[in-house]
């Protein structure tokens, strides 16, 4: 097994992967075949012979031979990380929902054929030892799908990248369906360990939390300020591998595990107080014990600031501490040779605590400390809803972070000053654009906090920037046009569609070659193939056969039996009002109610699946779970309907679940309201694999219809533009009252068709829907989304067609790769080149 060797001295940062006393290249060099390997793990790793053993044991022998195959290169890297002048970035993130690691670093180092010959002694194919893996608890939906793609672009390119994150030991739950209703249960998705991961106790760092501050002066007479009698916690590092696709790189994600300093209190033990001897144990560990603890409680909450300030805590002084090991204490320099982009509002702690850290331990002035800081940070946001923007109060900060209220309470006074200065004759201006917002509980605004502490604040699609500067930021972008930039998001076509979709893969590289899945944009050479017949032909069987697999996961998760002939339309994503599965449900129920009624002629049959969890403490987004599910309980068990409509909503939606429901997607569903989703990942990763879009103008659909055309596009609804204006008199109520179809699609809602054995169970959805303050405005859509819907059906009808459109959206996907995004990052916020770059 690879053991840790510290590269620095004993002040320093990194241990590195290696065999001990022996050179990577000679360790590497050991290394037998593959399957030699997988037998060595299998028999003195793991203790089992070859003809007897369970299947999880198989895969751990086969991840640790691969992850053995890392290291080389994995060393490599880190040497050139750590020994290199040239700038570096950190991205901090709360979520990297990397999914499982398995096939990734097997397709990343060119190992196909080695596993298969490996395996195929054992009478086990890879796709089934796969199953073996949990998928990573390291995240919920989009921002972390999207931080994990960021990485692998980032090792892609070669760029000197490391992730920062938590070691969560549950992940945000596993989702079951109970009686129709969303039941949370504990996704202990390390209880079989993680043989990806290295422990590196050795660069373990302390964390502060409560206590109070003393202010004295040093020895020179300075002004200075220490956080005393606090409750410390140590952070513990592990590093996974990021690998490169085929190129020697790899870079490191670091996650942090929550621990006590001391776990164990001895002298209470004998005395027989046998809780209250791991009370410091359990109270730390609480930190990275779950993804998101539900915040509606004064706990929750001081758990939720607990992990994003232990986040950035961890990270800045491992930072720190790499830079003092090369430089001492001279910080000159620091601010041009490293960043840190905040992956949305979640790290803003990271402003005060840089602050914290450069001037209470290592004496730099409030000068020095802000130039460096304001140097170094960037702030990516990714949400238009105000709700959405952290917010805490002074006093849970004054309690659990004392020393870093301070250091907000100063940045805003010198902030404010500046303002006043800048805009004597606005008397509203201070309190709008205030870090601190007052009133009887007054709370400090994260985002605030992010954007005047940073040097670039990107939003992540056109129209969310743009909305960013106009609305939420407009104060903001007033003082400083400057600092505001878009980075359209991407997502990694190796993961997205190299590996989830083989077949599609295989189509595409003896039709134009494989360069694509290094460069996306080589995927336009394909669009001349649309006009073929016989590559339409191609193109739809492998389609179906990814259908086929669906239907097998369908059918093991549900029960239902989708059929293959039908339209595969499909909506996941987290579940949220604006995003509107709400207004999928009523086309459902519309669909149904037609099917009632006779009116079925020219009707395709479909299958309508959709999955996502709600959050927990989220009590209408479990309702419509709730409604989703008896819906397609009445539907499914219609005869009536049976050949022509099925509605499935899949449980535990999940990142390997995706990698089978994205290649088999005929129709994407991206329907929030327009002005609310700031991009959307799962839009991009639908089109790549030829699924035909249906959405409103929001998020990075607009770049989409851009990108594809609008012909091949399925437009509806208000834009963002219409929606503020139909806010100032809405009637959905009225509405409802003059469409004869969407009356009856209300009828059959409240009328209890759906409602089970539960009379007004969904009563708070309907008068939602009926209600003129209702922000979504789903009622207001829903007359241009059946009629959308209606043109989805007549060209699915033409085979032809459709195949042709889908073939048109997959060639366009180029600029939705998360590699060019990382190059924008790189090259206009970052300013940081490839390893060896000057």
């Amino acid at each position: 097994m690879a053991a840790s060797v510290n590269t620095q001295s004993s002040h320093g940062h990194e241990a590195v992967p290696a065999t001990a006393g022996i050179s990577p290249e000679a360790a590497q060099a050991v290394l037998g075949s593959l399957d030699r390997e997988v037998a060595r793990h299998l028999a003195l790793t793991l203790g089992h012979d070859d003809s007897e053993f369970a299947p999880e044991y198989l895969y751990r022998a086969l991840a640790t031979a691969v992850r053995d195959r890392l290291i080389r290169d994995w060393r490599t890297t880190h040497k050139r990380f750590a020994t290199s002048d040239q700038k570096k970035v950190y991205y901090l993130s709360l979520e990297f929902l990397i999914g499982r690691s398995l096939t990734n670093a097997i397709a990343n180092l060119d190992l196909d054929k080695d596993t298969q010959a490996a395996l195929h002694d054992y009478g086990v194919t890879l796709e089934e030892l796969a199953e073996q893996e949990h998928d990573a608890g390291l995240g919920n939906g989009g921002l972390g799908r999207l931080a994990a793609c960021f990485l692998d672009s980032c090792a892609n390119l070669q760029l000197p990248v490391v992730g920062y994150g938590l070691r969560y030991e549950y992940g945000m739950f596993h989702q079951q369906i109970d009686n129709g209703e969303q039941v949370e249960s504990p996704d202990h998705w390390l209880r079989d360990g993680n043989p990806w991961e290295l422990d590196r106790s050795e660069n373990a760092r302390r964390v502060h939390f409560y206590g109070h501050t003393e202010h004295y002066r040093d020895q020179d007479g300075l002004p200075r300020v220490r956080w005393a009698n606090g409750n410390d916690v140590l952070a513990i590092p592990f590093d996974m591998p990021v690998p490169g696709y085929r190129n020697g790189t790899v870079n490191s994600l670091r996650l942090w595990k929550a621990c006590a300093t001391d776990e164990f209190d001895l002298e209470e033990f004998n005395a027989g107080s046998y809780p209250e001897a791991v009370a410091a144990k359990n109270q730390a560990e609480q930190i990275t014990m779950v993804l998101y603890p539900n915040d509606a409680s004064e706990n929750g909450k001081e758990l939720r600031l607990k992990q994003q300030y232990f986040l950035v805590s961890a990270s800045l002084q491992d930072v720190i501490a790499q830079w003092v090991a090369k430089h001492g204490e001279d910080f000159t320099g620091f601010g041009e040779s490293n960043c840190f982009q905040l992956n949305d509002t979640h790290p803003a702690c990271a402003v005060p605590e840089l602050m914290r850290l450069l001037m209470d331990e290592h004496g730099l002035s409030w000068g020095d400390s802000w130039n460096i800081t304001t140097q170094c940070m960037a702030y990516t946001n990714h949400t238009l809803l105000p709700e959405a923007l952290e917010r805490w109060s002074v006093g849970l900060f004054s309690r659990l972070l004392p020393r870093l209220l301070e250091i907000i309470y100063e940045i805003n006074s010198r902030f404010l000053a500046q303002i006043a200065e800048r805009f004597p004759n606005d008397p509203g201006i201070l309190s709008r654009m205030s870090l601190v917002e007052d009133g009887e509980h007054p709370h400090i605004r994260m985002a605030y906090l992010a954007i005047v502490g940073s040097f670039s604040v990107n939003g992540v699609a056109g129209l969310h920037t743009e909305l960013l500067k106009q609305g939420l930021f407009g104060d903001f972008n007033t003082l400083w046009p400057e600092k505001f930039n878009n980075k359209t998001n991407g997502v990694t076509q190796r993961r997205w569609l190299a590996h989830c979709n083989p077949g599609l893969r295989e189509l595409l590289n003896e039709t134009i070659g494989d360069r694509w899945q290094k460069d996306l944009s080589q995927i336009s050479e394909l669009a001349p193939y649309a006009e073929q017949s016989a590559f339409r032909d191609k193109w739809r069987a492998v389609k179906q056969s990814n259908k086929r697999r669906l239907i097998q996961l369908v059918a093991r998760e549900t029960g239902v039996q989708f059929s293959e002939s039908a339209m595969f339309d499909v909506q996941v994503k987290r579940i949220h009002e604006y995003k509107r599965q709400l207004l999928n449900v009523l086309h459902a129920i519309h669909l149904y109610d037609r099917i009632l009624e006779g009116k079925t002629d020219g009707m395709v049959p479909r299958c309508i699946l959709i999955g996502g969890k709600a959050a927990p403490g989220y009590h209408v987004a479990k309702l419509i779970v709730h409604l989703i599910n008896n819906v397609s309980q009445v539907i499914n068990s219609d005869t009536r309907a049976s050949e022509l409509l099925k509605v499935v909503f899949l449980p535990n939606y999940r990142v390997s679940a995706m990698e089978v429901i994205c290649p088999a997607a005929e129709l994407s569903e991206q329907i929030s309201t327009a002005g609310k989703e700031a991009s959307g990942t799962g839009n991009m990763k639908f089109m790549m694999n030829g699924a035909l879009t249906i959405g409103t103008l929001d998020g990075a659909n607009i770049e989409i219809r851009e990108q594809a055309g609008d012909e091949n596009f399925f437009l509806f609804g208000l834009n963002a533009a219409e929606v503020a204006e139909t806010r100032k008199n809405y009637q959905p109520n009225e509405i409802i009252a003059n469409d004869p179809e969407i009356t009856r699609v209300m009828q059959m809602l409240e009328g209890g068709m759906f409602n089970g054995s539960q009379p007004g169970v969904f009563s708070m959805l309907t008068a939602g829907l009926r209600n003129p303050y209702d922000p979504w405005l789903t009622i207001a859509d829903l007359r241009s989304f059946i009629d959308a819907q209606e043109r989805v059906n007549d060209v699915y009808l033409d085979q032809d067609r459709w195949n042709t459109m889908s073939i048109l959206n997959t060639a366009a996907s180029g600029w939705f790769s998360s590699d060019r995004t990382i190059s924008q990052y790189a090259n206009e916020i970052w300013n940081v080149k490839p390893f060896g770059q000057a």
